[in-house]
């Protein structure tokens, strides 16, 4: 059992006796942070156009009784909650960039601020005891209050730092902590076909909501921006629908836009040895303050949706190596089947699994046993001028080090899959997720405290 596991998500039924704190830290909000949910800004304003989005949705969610309503996991604990949470529905992801100016003493306290809210907001609790309704009706509510009355849909909210919160695009140690980025915080390299946006890409900080819920998500985000106004602002976000991953073996196989079952071969949170040896860092990894944390890798890859659903099925399955029904590697058996590299076609023609489809290249057995942990989602993001759905994959990886890990993946994908004839990668991220909040600790304290 992993320690998210031991920690447990308690029943909604159960909690008269946590509302009171919820797990919480002890410590509230900063003057600092409470003023942030007064002021105006970027981030208040940007997110506040995804609420619409979600609110039918989660409506009609909680009509039909979300299997995931009731589950509440705590904030604090070894390990952030997110990585082998079992992975929930909807995603709201967000990067920020630390305002110009702002002190090591800044970034302390916004990192407090946001642990003491995050470990509310876990509880289906408002960011603060005053909440949306309980504060001054002279002033704007600590709390925006969509969530108000939704329970907390299993919210998880994990933090990471990205490698320019330790040295700046100028090269300027803002806060004193150059010294301390880990080797495995590598700035990603230039991946062949590579069509990066430069307002999809990067970030001093990033916020990784999930929940079961979309405006629980929503709310989320949106308020841990409030809280960092004057300190930092939003510099990207995605929302995410339908889970791309299975992390927990009690968890169905979910399928993709292009209708395949996706993450087959990924990490599960029961898999014991190979999650300690493939997620978490550890202190001997050289960077002793990220033991029992993780390196996040985000992506946003849009598919081209149209020239996909022109594709011939037999075209499709030789592109991913499964067949699209079963999920079952096209070397024969069921979708847990180990795959077989060497296994022949039946018309004699060449591999059953063309050596350059997804699976070929992608498959652990194909690179030296390097595994992620996935919690990758769908997104749609309307269309574009031309009328095409503006549709894909965001990817999210977890992993010890992404040097030894995603980077000789994504490599070896982006050479020779077959399937980059349907993606576009648009987006990217790499951040340095550390371990989990003490009891009336805070995220980052293992290394700015």
């Amino acid at each position: 059992m992993t320690d998210e596991e031991a920690r447990g998500a308690t029943s909604e039924g159960a909690a008269a006796d946590e509302a009171a704190g919820g797990g919480a830290p002890a410590r509230g909000l900063s003057r600092r942070g409470l003023l942030g949910l007064i002021g105006t800004g970027v981030g208040a304003g940007a997110l506040g156009v995804g609420v619409g989005v979600g609110s039918d949705r989660a409506l009609q969610a909680h009509a039909q009784g979300t299997s995931g309503a009731a589950a509440r996991y705590p904030f604090a604990g070894r390990h952030q909650s997110g990585i082998t949470t079992a992975a929930q529905d909807r995603l709201h992801f967000a990067s920020f960039d630390m305002a110009a100016g702002t002190t090591r003493r800044d970034l302390v306290e916004l990192l407090q601020d946001w642990s003491a809210a995050a470990a509310r907001l876990a509880q289906g609790l408002d960011v603060s005891e005053a909440g949306a309704t309980g504060g001054s009706p002279l002033a704007p509510p600590d709390d925006t209050g969509e969530a108000t009355g939704l329970p907390a849909a299993g919210l998880t909210i994990t933090i990471g730092f990205g490698p320019t919160l330790f040295t700046d695009a100028t090269g300027t140690d803002r806060y004193g902590i150059a010294s301390q980025r880990p080797a495995a915080l590598v700035d990603l390299p230039h991946f062949s076909g590579d069509q990066l946006e430069e307002a999809l890409t990067g970030g001093d900080l990033c916020v990784q909501a999930c929940s079961d819920d979309p405006q629980v998500a929503v709310h989320a985000v949106r308020n841990l921006s409030r809280i960092a106004f004057g300190r930092a602002s939003l510099r990207w976000s995605q929302l995410g629908f339908g889970r791309t991953s299975s992390t927990t073996r009690g968890q169905s196989t979910p399928r993709n836009l292009f209708g395949f079952k996706d993450g087959t071969a990924n990490l599960r949170a029961e898999d014991g040895g190979a999650v300690e040896e493939g997620v978490w860092a550890a202190g001997s990894d050289g960077a002793d303050w990220m033991d029992g944390g993780s390196y996040l890798v985000a992506r946003k890859i849009r598919m081209t949706i149209e020239t996909w659903d022109h594709a011939s099925l037999a075209e499709q399955q030789t592109v991913v190596g499964r067949d699209k029904g079963e999920g079952a590697p096209l070397s024969g058996g069921s979708e847990f089947t180990a795959p077989d590299f060497a296994a022949v076609s039946a018309d004699g023609s060449g591999p059953a699994i063309a050596v350059d489809s997804h699976v070929a290249l992608a498959h652990p057995d194909q690179n030296g046993g390097a595994t992620l942990l996935r919690r990758g989602y769908n997104f749609v993001d309307g269309n574009d001028s031309l009328g095409r759905l503006d549709a894909g994959l965001f990817f999210i990886a977890f992993q010890r080090d992404p040097r030894r890990q995603f980077v000789p993946i994504q490599t070896a994908l982006a050479r020779n899959d077959r399937m980059n004839e349907y993606l576009k990668h648009v987006g990217s991220g790499i951040f340095a997720v550390p371990p989990g909040a003490s009891q009336g600790g805070w995220v980052g304290e293992t290394l700015l405290g």
